[in-house]
């Protein structure tokens, strides 16, 4: 199993984005998502420096993939997805099904990224027949269904990629209600979301977090932890497992994780299981009301359950 690096969904400065990618370029990490898939509100970068950031971490030996808008609404939007699928050189995420059209037409292989909702095997094969080389499973769905796609009379013919740490995308919008909680029009919005490099987190009347205001976009308040998983997903035949980025450690998270991965004695799964102490320190295990991993157990996705179903 390999560690993936999903897109960062934030609005961070450009100078910021550049500095962590260098980080990320200097790290163990082998598949890297880059480009903008929330809002194209946020100018901070644009494609060529996103094709700049991608060349260089294709020298440092990175696979590197081009992330699409997962909520394609007007047609400058559509010319920078054709844009991207026309780069010549990387292969896409694709984030929406105008993105699947347009890869497909240009015979440009692509992964098919969380947001698309892809809920049986019979879509998976028919993705795949139009140039879909790996799927990354939409958050919301279990180890359970995700077993029942795998175990057919055909061996999946696509790479399996699992978000195992991070804010999850729960939704997107229309509207932006990052910009509406400043009283903003989102024509006008001044990329507000540029205060919150991690999100607006919105809470109960209790005061206990809920979800995380992003843009368009509407996240966990937790992050998922699926370190603990690792045994069973190596196990069931996952090949990536993905961290979306909120900070700098993250990187740090990848890297080690990746370091320790790569030292496993071939076949050792059980290895393994020493992940959660080694990684401690990146991933504040021990702090349960940040974290969860519902979903991946067939329970409710803000739930946490502690070493729950560890290989033996």
């Amino acid at each position: 199993m390999k560690i993936s690096l999903a897109p960062i969904s934030y609005c961070w400065s450009k100078a910021d984005v550049e500095q962590f990618y260098q980080q990320v370029a200097n790290s163990n990490i082998d598949t890297v998502y880059l480009g903008e898939t929330v809002c194209s509100r946020r100018r901070e970068l644009k494609f060529t420096d996103y094709l700049d950031l991608a060349n260089m971490l294709k020298t440092h030996g990175k696979h590197v993939v081009l992330s699409t808008m997962a909520l394609i609404e007007a047609q400058s939007e559509l010319n920078e997805l054709k844009r991207a699928i026309d780069n010549g050189d990387f292969s896409i995420e694709a984030n929406d099904m105008a993105a699947v059209f347009y890869a497909h037409q240009a015979k440009v292989p692509f992964v098919c990224g969380p947001t698309i909702n892809n809920y049986n095997r019979a879509s998976l094969d028919l993705l795949h027949q139009k140039g879909m080389y790996r799927f990354v499973m939409p958050c919301e769905l279990s180890k359970d269904w995700l077993q029942a796609v795998i175990d057919t009379d055909k061996k999946p013919p696509f790479e399996i990629e699992v978000l195992g740490h991070g804010y999850m995308p729960l939704a997107h919008s229309a509207r932006c209600f990052t910009a509406k909680h400043y009283q903003l029009p989102k024509d006008k919005c001044q990329t507000i979301c540029q205060r919150h490099s991690k999100g607006l987190l919105a809470q109960t009347q209790e005061s206990q977090p809920l979800l995380r205001l992003n843009g368009i976009q509407t996240q966990s308040a937790a992050q998922v932890n699926l370190i603990n998983q690792i045994p069973d997903m190596i196990t069931m035949g996952v090949n990536y497992w993905r961290i979306s980025p909120s900070k700098f450690a993250d990187v740090d998270l990848g890297h080690e994780l990746a370091s320790l991965l790569a030292n496993l004695t071939a076949g050792d799964v059980s290895q393994t299981n020493e992940l959660p102490t080694k990684l401690l320190p990146f991933t504040s295990a021990t702090d349960h009301q940040r974290h969860c991993n519902g979903y991946w157990l067939g329970l409710p996705g803000m739930q946490y359950t502690e070493s729950a179903q560890l290989a033996p």
